[in-house]
């Protein structure tokens, strides 16, 4: 049987910078095989996004089907690590490691949880590609889930969501996620004779004052007001006596469930095009905004944290994005994991008592599946 301990341990050690493959689905493949699950692997994707490996284990049992949805790879570990980030240590009452929280963690616990308790038919949807591009990632699990004629009842993704204890918050939505490229053309020419030149950073200028000057929403009940926040602007000119030949900017919008991001993109390609027309605009939706309504599965998970953490924890939609954006298309989801307070860091870590806590909570959360 998995004890949570070591399997996380097991999984920072098979080193899973995004996109991950191979040696960690073998660790948790292996872990699941022996507790009854029925494992399916597939690589799919071609550079640059992939290839990209995903997992599918279900084990069948009686009511509704419940599943549970992470990801194996981690984002680069960066220097300054105390151990080293892909070798699991255990100094205090903390576990050490690239992965700990965000999510490897949560995937071991609830692992932990299925091994304890049967009821359910259960799966776990894990991706290698949550931190990268998600191009062939929980998008191409949906596709296998449709394909092979499985459609969970309900979905729990292992985020660390928790923000200053363990069960302190749940996610119920996410705001949807846009980035946008804006390059502007002119005429390279000497700044002695602008009329021979078409200098393009004004018109720039101009139409990213009049995007700072849009109030998208003020947000709602659930979210936040939406906001674009210009993320760079680059011209490249070494000279300082020549006018470019063009000058670029980049953009992220987050924005809550009263946008959409087609509508976003064309907002800004018209505001860019009123003082650039010849500027050209690209753009990749990451998600759009979800909200599951606070309901039956909310307050499942609810009752499992308040009676293992002995906390009521908040319900939010504050954060970046996740794939719980892909996974709200087939059935109810919310978000629910470890303390948040190390991932990306150097020296991520995870307290054991978390780790344990975390597995009694969702086996309470399997357990009153009904």
């Amino acid at each position: 049987m998995p004890n949570v301990v070591e399997l996380t341990k097991a999984l920072i050690a098979a080193e899973s910078v995004t996109p991950a493959k191979g040696e960690v689905f073998d660790v948790l493949a292996q872990a699941l095989s022996v507790i009854g699950f029925e494992i399916d692997r597939f690589m799919i994707g071609e550079e640059p996004d992939g290839p990209v490996e995903n997992m599918i284990a279900i084990r069948h049992g009686k009511g509704p089907h419940f599943a549970f949805a992470g990801h194996l790879d981690v984002v680069p570990p960066g220097d300054g690590w105390a151990s080293g980030a892909f070798e699991p240590e255990v100094r205090g009452d903390l576990l050490y490691g690239r992965g700990a929280v965000d999510m490897k963690g949560a995937i071991a616990a609830f692992a932990a949880a299925a091994a304890r308790v049967e009821g359910p038919t259960l799966s776990l949807l894990i991706t290698g590609d949550e931190e990268g591009p998600a191009i062939y990632g929980t998008r191409a699990i949906l596709d296998r889930l449709e394909a092979r004629g499985l459609k969970p009842d309900y979905c729990l993704v292992g985020e660390p969501t928790s923000t200053a204890r363990l069960g302190d918050m749940i996610k119920i939505g996410r705001r949807g996620s846009v980035n946008i490229w804006v390059d502007v053309p002119g005429r390279q020419g000497h700044v002695a004779y602008p009329h021979l030149a078409d200098n393009p950073i004004p018109k720039l200028v101009a139409a990213l004052a009049a995007i700072n000057a849009i109030d998208l929403d003020a947000g709602n009940h659930w979210f936040q007001p939406s906001n674009i926040e210009v993320t760079d602007v680059t011209v490249g000119n070494p000279a300082t006596n020549v006018i470019p030949a063009k000058a670029s900017a980049r953009m992220s919008i987050r924005f809550n469930d009263e946008q959409n991001g087609e509508d976003l993109v064309a907002l800004i390609e018209r505001t860019v095009k009123a003082h650039a027309p010849d500027a050209q605009v690209i753009a990749r939706i990451s998600g759009e905004a979800f909200l599951t309504q606070p309901g039956e599965l909310s307050a499942l998970v609810t009752r499992a944290i308040e009676k293992v953490a002995g906390v009521v924890p908040a319900l939010s939609t504050t954060g970046g994005t996740s794939d719980a954006r892909f996974l709200s298309q087939l059935c109810p989801t919310v978000e629910f994991g470890l303390v948040n307070a190390t991932m990306h860091k150097t020296d991520e870590a995870v307290a054991l008592a978390d780790l344990a806590d975390l597995v009694d909570i969702y086996a309470e959360i399997i357990t009153a599946i009904r």
